[in-house]
């Protein structure tokens, strides 16, 4: 299949993976001003830490189980579980088991476009 990149369509491929902490990436799939989908591969273990942030985020488990914590909240998702982390609400991750998130946030997050 051809690969396709354009302000609208990105190939099943999608974009370059960036590293961010250890055994995470991330692999920005579309983005416009007003939002950006972002595919966060994790292996079993890793931790994405507690953080927070003015974007709202919605985020689909793809694949794996994650244990999401949410301002002190803490629940175990597995693949099709979702998420909503309102603006600059306090959030982290681990991953149970190799896994991805499909996250979804709005405005786009600028400081991932580098």
């Amino acid at each position: 299949m051809a690969k396709y990149h354009d302000d609208l369509f990105t190939g099943p491929e999608g974009t370059d993976w960036t590293p961010t902490e250890p055994g995470i990436r991330r692999q920005i799939l579309v983005q416009n001003d007003q939002m950006m989908m972002v595919r966060v591969d994790f292996r079993k273990g890793a931790v994405g830490s507690m953080h927070n942030h003015p974007h709202i985020q919605a985020s689909l488990v793809e694949r794996g189980a994650f244990e999401v914590t949410i301002e002190g909240r803490t629940v175990r998702l597995d693949q099709g579980g979702t998420f909503i982390v309102p603006a600059n609400a306090m959030h982290g991750v681990v991953a149970l088991e190799d896994g991805a998130l499909i996250d979804v946030f709005t405005p786009r997050r600028e400081e991932f476009l580098g």
